[in-house]
C-alpha cells in the first residue's frame, strides 16, 4: 500500500510537472460564423508570434503553447470558451475577442477567475477593467479623429451614422451624435441606422442614404458595420452608384481582409479609419508583412489593424511576464503599466494606467487592388481615454489601475465608482 501510495504521488508530481513544462496562451477568436471573416486572422497571427517567440527560447526558459477555441460568433459561448480556457487549460493570458458584446460576455469571467484578457479591436469606451488591456483604438483615437478629417478636409455638414444593432456602435455613434452637436451640427443633420448581425438586404438602407445626401449639404457615412454584412453594403453602394466624391463613406471596420473579399473598384476613394494599415512604409512593417507570408505560406495574406494590436498586446505581455518574473496575473498587471514596445508604423506604443494604449491614428482611402492610401495621420501618437468628455455621465472620470487602483475614479466627487 505504501508503494502503491508512492507511486500515486510520484505519478501526480510527474503530471503537475509535465503540465508546468509549457507556459499556455489562449486565443478566443471566432473561426466560424458571422465574425468569421475578421476573427480567423487574428487566431493565425497569434500563432505566428507564439512560434516566434518560441524561436527566441520561449519565456522563462519554457515554451509558449497555443490554446485555440472557436467561441463561433456565439456571444455566451464566448464565456464558456474563457472560463474553460482559464479554469480546463490554465493559461496564462487570454487574446481574444472582436465585438464589444463578446468582450463584456467575458468580464465577469475574467474578474471571477483573476486572469488577463488583451482586447485587439477599436471600441465604444466607457470602460476600465483591472483584468482587461485595450489595444485596439478608443473613440478618441478613431472616431472623433475621423469626424474632424472629414469636417475640416472634405467640408462634411450632414452625417450618416450607420451601424450594426450592439454595443459598440450604439456607444459610439452616442459620443459622436454628441461631439457633433457640440460642433454646432443641427439635429436634422444627422441620420442614425442599425441593422443586425449579417444584415443582407441594404437596398431601401442605402437609398435612404442617396435621399439624405442630396439636400444640397456635403453628407458622409460613419460606418460602425461590423462582419460579413459589410460585403453586401458595398456591394450596394456600388450597384446604386454611391461614389467617394458623392457621399464619402469612412468605416471603422473595414480593413485590408474585409476588402479582400469584394470587388473594390467601385469603392475607390472611400475611407477607413485605423492605427495601421498595411500600405504603411516602414522597416517594421516591411519585416512584419515579410514574415507574415513566410508563415502562412501564401502571399496573397493581407495585414491589418487588430493584427498589429495583438502584436503590440503580445510584445508587451512577453516584456510584462520577464520584468515580474512570473505568470502570475496580479504580477503581470503591476508590471505591465508603463511597458513601451514599438508599433509596426514606426513608433513606440506604452501601456497607460488606464489599460489603453498610445497609438498613432491613420486615415486611409481605398485603392483598386484592396489596400488603403494614407491621407492622414496625426503627427504623434495619442493616448487612448476610458472615458469620454463628450458625455454628462463620463466626462469626470478618469481611469488609473497604477496610483488610484479604479477604472471610474469621479475627479469631482474624489470617488470609485462600483
Amino acid at each position: 500500500m505504501a508503494l502503491a501510495a508512492a507511486a500515486l504521488v510520484s505519478g501526480a508530481m510527474a503530471g503537475a510537472a509535465k503540465a508546468q513544462d509549457t507556459i499556455k496562451v489562449g486565443i478566443l477568436h471566432s473561426l466560424s460564423g458571422t465574425m468569421a471573416i475578421s476573427e480567423t486572422t487574428l487566431k493565425d497571427v497569434m500563432l505566428m508570434l507564439i512560434d516566434e517567440q518560441n524561436k527566441k527560447g520561449g519565456l522563462l526558459g519554457k515554451k509558449l503553447e497555443a490554446v485555440v477555441v472557436d467561441p463561433a460568433s456565439n456571444w455566451p459561448l464566448f464565456a464558456e470558451k474563457a472560463r474553460e480556457l482559464i479554469s480546463k487549460d490554465q493559461v496564462a493570458a487570454v487574446f481574444g475577442c472582436w465585438t464589444s458584446v463578446s468582450r463584456k460576455s467575458v468580464l465577469p469571467v475574467f474578474k471571477e477567475l483573476n486572469s488577463i484578457l488583451f482586447y485587439p479591436v477599436q471600441y465604444e469606451g466607457e470602460e476600465s477593467e483591472r483584468n482587461v488591456f485595450y489595444t485596439g483604438a478608443a473613440p478618441n483615437q478613431q472616431a472623433i479623429p475621423a469626424v474632424d478629417y472629414l469636417a475640416k478636409e472634405e467640408k462634411v455638414e450632414r452625417w450618416v451614422l450607420a451601424g450594426t444593432d450592439y454595443v459598440y456602435p450604439r456607444t459610439t455613434n452616442k459620443i459622436l451624435e454628441a461631439y457633433l452637436k457640440s460642433k454646432g451640427v443641427k439635429p436634422e443633420d444627422i441620420m442614425i441606422n442599425y441593422t443586425p448581425f449579417g444584415h443582407s438586404d441594404w437596398q431601401t438602407i442605402v437609398a435612404d442614404i442617396k435621399k439624405f445626401g442630396s439636400a444640397g449639404k456635403k453628407t458622409a457615412v460613419i460606418s460602425t458595420i461590423n462582419g460579413d454584412a459589410n460585403v453586401p453594403f458595398y456591394k450596394e453602394l456600388a450597384n446604386q452608384g454611391v461614389k467617394a466624391t458623392d457621399i464619402p463613406v469612412v468605416a471603422f471596420s473595414v480593413g485590408e481582409e474585409e476588402l479582400a473579399g469584394i470587388d473594390t473598384k467601385p469603392l475607390v476613394g472611400h475611407l477607413a479609419a485605423w492605427n495601421y494599415f498595411q500600405s504603411v512604409e516602414t522597416p517594421e512593417n516591411k519585416a512584419f508583412i515579410e514574415k507574415w507570408k513566410t508563415f502562412t505560406k501564401n502571399d496573397k495574406r493581407v495585414t491589418n489593424d487588430p493584427m498589429e494590436a495583438h502584436v503590440i498586446g503580445f510584445n508587451m505581455w512577453v516584456k510584462a511576464v520577464e520584468k515580474a518574473g512570473a505568470t502570475d496575473p496580479d504580477k503581470v498587471i503591476d508590471a505591465i503599466v508603463g511597458v513601451q514596445v514599438p508599433n509596426l508604423t514606426g513608433g513606440v506604443s506604452e501601456m497607460l494606467p488606464n489599460h489603453h494604449i498610445t497609438k498613432p491614428v491613420l486615415i486611409g482611402e481605398i485603392k483598386d487592388d484592396g489596400q488603403f492610401d494614407v491621407v492622414w495621420n496625426t503627427d504623434g501618437l495619442v493616448p487612448g481615454d476610458a472615458w469620454s468628455k463628450f458625455l454628462d455621465g463620463s466626462k469626470d472620470l478618469v481611469a488609473d489601475w497604477k496610483t488610484l487602483k479604479c477604472g471610474n475614479y469621479n475627479t469631482v466627487t474624489k470617488k470609485c465608482g462600483a
